[in-house]
């Protein structure tokens, strides 16, 4: 969780300038998102994407395919992103070398970065979320199966207590031109 944290400052640039020069489209960024909850099954970050997804004009039918894996609306032009994307969740956030070079060859260095980007803000995110949900759904009689209520309220106080430390750390790398892509041999 911490590493992943220590990754949201700089992924939160990329998006800011994202959001700036208009280098991705915001629909495909969250197709992104989408893709990697949907790998991680992250209850409350699937509920929060959704919601934005429909107010940036997502179709429900749209949305529930990239939720179940299903790629019924997949856009061509945005295949090797979304595929990237499940990559990476399924690796935990560290995709393999020759995955994230595809994606540069795909879209450019700065659209792949942007498209990283995206990715890592959802994993730290199914980080925290995926426990949380999981202690939400406990508190209402319905606990997750495999989980403990050891679990969901460590990683619940830890997400607290390592998120401000996370992102100081996050800050000092940026400052120190430290790179935000990490992948399976880094």
């Amino acid at each position: 969780m911490y590493r992943a944290f220590v990754l949201i400052p700089g992924a939160l640039a990329r998006m800011m300038v994202n959001k700036r020069k208009k280098l991705v489209d915001h629909n495909f960024v969250e197709r992104v998102q989408l893709a990697v909850t949907e790998v991680n099954g992250c209850a409350a970050c699937s509920y929060a994407h959704s919601y934005l997804a429909l107010k940036q004009g997502m179709s429900n039918e749209e949305i529930n395919s990239f939720l179940s894996g299903d790629g019924n609306f997949l856009k061509p032009e945005e295949a090797k992103g979304i595929v990237f994307a499940q990559h990476f969740a399924v690796r935990r956030g560290f995709p393999e070398r020759d995955a994230y070079q595809s994606i540069i060859d795909e879209y450019g260095e700065e659209k792949a970065g942007i498209i990283l980007s995206a990715a890592q803000l959802m994993i730290a995110g199914n980080m925290y979320g995926i426990p949380y949900s999981a202690f939400q759904s406990r508190l209402k009689g319905k606990p997750f199966k495999g989980s403990s209520l050891v679990y969901e309220l460590g990683m619940v106080i830890a997400g607290f207590i390592l998120l401000p430390l996370a992102l100081i750390h996050g800050i000092i790398r940026i400052v120190m031109g430290f790179s935000d892509t990490r992948l399976d041999s880094d």
